[in-house]
């Protein structure tokens, strides 16, 4: 018996591969298959089965394309009502697996068909279980993201995850392993845990979801509690994985077109696409395409991606470095961002030489802002609120980045305004995203929160983060 973990660190999301004596079955497949196909055919064996644990929200699998190269059926846990042919797993139901068994638990409350997938090994022992969105490390899946399907609260979705929780996966022994979907920095929980795999008696120890004397309205309180608004595209990567998408290929086709940058701004100004540069931040502050967003790829590309740009079904054109076009693409369709129309040709240099107009950030170093504070400078924090309530710099402003679309209105029309994250990162992407706005009187602060509290700049006492509600 073979189990690897796939994990991928942008999304924090864990598929699985697993083998037995020649079949192997994936559970919640990423959007490009190629490389379960390949370590399939490395190793001899038949993708038997592909395993989805529920319609994921936060990105869309590789399912149909899987089951299409394969042949393989993909199974779903009781009540999924998928717009394509699948099997829809009874609770309890088994599936053979070369000399293993996977067991179908039907654990509803993330989502109504959310199913825990329960292995036993060759002697029948209760070896693992792949939780999905059901069980995370240090947390459970939220219970509001179903809630317009299920036609249920919350708070009846976070009742109904009590009961699976304490009657299909707390009664399994302490030894089991548990591998879920998602890790931390994931929208799909609030807690989760840095570490990937751990055993079901650690969670049952210091998973406060699972503590043992936890009543049913203790549970839904606490599981409900400070649950931030999902992302908006989730519900539409809900609906693609749940009635089809186009293969990755065309979209790659389609994507990867080089454009020189006279054609790029023609598509920009005919297509309303966005244009999207993923470069280093310190690059985009260098020189970049007047109004262009600026999500880097060595961040959390693809979550802020689907925060910010919300539709899936927007335009986008790319500047990228040098031979990462397609992995550009790639990432964005992972988050189903289908609608890349091609790429600047050369980047920023082939613009600036073509005569195009370039923008830049300002950006300062954090012992800069200490000598400009002294004389009252307006400070914007882009963290999230929890980093904010902890420690900012005093008498900073709170316009969290996820949101910064609602705070236009609070920025100086005129005063220059210094705008910080935690690093650098997100500052960039704020700063990127009103300037797009018209909003150009502002100055970043390159390292953000780390280098402040280095350069002695007057911060407010410290809180810790978990006695934050």
């Amino acid at each position: 018996m073979k189990i690897e973990q796939i994990y991928t660190g942008c999304l924090a999301q864990g598929a699985y591969y697993i083998e037995s004596n020649g079949e192997a079955a994936i559970i919640d497949p990423l959007r490009e298959v190629d490389p379960y196909i390949k370590t399939a055919k490395e190793n001899g064996a038949k993708i038997k089965y592909i395993f989805e644990t529920h319609f994921h929200a936060d990105f869309v699998s590789g399912h149909l394309t899987l089951s299409k190269e394969t042949g393989a059926p993909i199974v779903y846990g009781p009540t999924a009502e998928p717009s394509f042919d699948a099997i829809i797993a009874e609770d309890g139901q088994e599936f053979q697996l070369g000399n293993i068994t996977i067991v179908a638990l039907h654990t509803p409350g993330h989502t109504m068909e959310s199913t825990t997938f329960l292995l036993r090994d060759e002697h029948g022992k209760d070896h693992a279980i792949f939780s999905g969105d059901t069980l995370f490390l240090g947390d459970v899946g939220r219970p509001d993201l179903a809630q317009k399907a299920a036609h249920m609260t919350q708070e009846e979705l976070a009742g109904t995850l009590f009961d699976s929780l304490r009657t299909k996966i707390m009664p399994l022994a302490d030894d089991v392993i548990v591998y879920p979907a998602h890790g931390a920095g994931s929208a799909c929980g609030k807690n989760m845990m840095k570490e990937t795999v751990d055993t079901l008696g650690n969670q049952k120890k210091m998973n406060y979801a699972l503590r043992a004397d936890m009543t049913r309205d203790e549970f839904i309180k606490e599981v409900t509690d400070g649950l931030l608004p999902p992302p908006q595209y989730f519900p539409l990567n809900v609906k693609m994985n749940k009635e089809g998408y186009e293969d990755i290929d065309k979209i790659l086709e389609r994507g990867t077109q080089a454009l020189t940058p006279e054609a790029f701004e023609v598509a920009a100004n005919e297509t309303g696409a966005i244009v999207l540069d993923v470069r280093h931040q310190d690059d985009f502050a260098k020189g970049h395409v007047p109004r262009s967003i600026f999500i880097g790829l060595d961040g959390s590309f693809a979550p802020w991606v689907g925060a910010l740009v919300a539709d899936v079904k927007q335009p986008i054109l790319l500047v990228t470095p040098e031979g990462r076009e397609e992995e550009t693409i790639t990432r964005l369709s992972r988050v189903g961002f289908d609608h890349t129309l091609g790429y600047l040709k050369g980047g920023i240099d082939a613009w600036k030489a073509a005569g195009k107009e370039v923008d830049t950030v300002e950006s300062v170093s954090a012992e800069e802002l200490k000598k400009r504070i002294e004389n009252g400078v307006p400070v914007y924090d882009v963290r999230k609120e929890t980093e904010f309530q902890a420690e900012h710099v005093e008498n900073a402003h709170l316009t969290p980045l996820d949101y910064i679309n609602d705070h236009l209105s609070e920025f100086p029309e005129k005063e220059t305004f210094y705008v910080h994250c935690a690093g650098g990162y997100r500052s960039m992407i704020a700063s990127s995203i009103l300037k797009s706005r018209g909003i150009h009187n502002l100055v970043d602060v390159a390292g953000g929160f780390a280098d402040i509290k280095k350069a002695g700049i007057p911060v407010t006492d410290y809180v810790c983060p978990t006695t934050l509600k």
